[in-house]
């Protein structure tokens, strides 16, 4: 097994609160890892610090044997971090290929003119957005928007990619959809990292699950052990589901 991510003794503090405390795990190279935990448990933040959206208040977070916690975004995505955020984020006066585009220009190799609408087109094939990279992103539906958002960030190439509740809002069929796609990016290779609260997507995507509760790791091992756990249970009964 092969780390490539690497997360020791993370602490992030606002005030007097400490929404992420002591958090230590990895997720090997391939992997895709489950990191879940009732409202309000720090998922968002963890997310959030590895991507370089907030600095960390404590602890090392290393990418490929490389310490990126403390570097900018931008540095971080360079280096092979991408995400989709819980409220989808979209540059919406452009078109859907424009903002796939602008991704491409800040991964590590960046493509430009026709290369990069080229590649854009396909990414978009591969989200199931065919043929509509000429519509603005403001005209699609939410559904839509989601789809263009995972395009974007896989446009950058990226060693791990961060999904935040990216499968919530799917009806039926295109949750089916969306766990297929999941499933392919892993065929590739891609080494994934999601919050979710479908347990259907969960169960059919990580087999391994990461669990937090008021900031810290209550469980961490196979799926269907940790969802069986009595403190995970306690955790989600004991408040309001994520």
């Amino acid at each position: 097994m092969t780390v490539l991510l690497q997360v020791d003794g993370l602490k992030k503090q606002f005030g007097g609160l400490m929404a992420v405390n002591d958090l230590s795990f990895t997720v090997a190279e391939g992997e895709i890892l489950a990191l879940l935990g009732p409202n309000g448990s720090g998922k968002t933040t963890v997310m959030n610090l590895i991507s370089g959206a907030l600095p960390a208040t404590a602890g090392r977070i290393q990418l490929d044997g490389v310490q990126i916690s403390g570097l900018p975004a931008h540095r971080i995505a360079r280096l092979g971090v991408a995400r989709t955020f819980q409220l989808v984020r979209i540059l919406p006066s452009l078109t859907v290929a424009e903002n796939v585009i602008a991704a491409l220009a800040f991964r590590a190799q960046p493509l430009w003119g026709d290369d990069a609408a080229r590649a854009a087109e396909a990414l978009l094939a591969e989200v199931g957005l065919a043929g509509r990279g000429g519509e603005y992103a403001a005209d699609l539906t939410y559904i839509d928007q989601k789809r263009m958002e995972l395009a974007r960030a896989l446009g950058a190439a990226p060693k791990l990619l961060l999904l935040d509740e990216w499968l919530s809002g799917l009806n039926p069929t295109e949750l089916r959809v969306g766990i297929a796609l999941i499933l392919s990016l892993k065929a590739r290779g891609m080494t994934i990292m999601l919050v979710e609260h479908i347990m259907e997507a969960v169960r059919a995507l990580c087999p391994r699950t990461v669990v937090m509760n008021a900031g810290r790791k209550i469980a961490d091992g196979p799926t269907n052990d940790v969802l069986a756990d009595p403190a995970v249970v306690a955790a989600y009964l004991g408040g309001v589901d994520a």
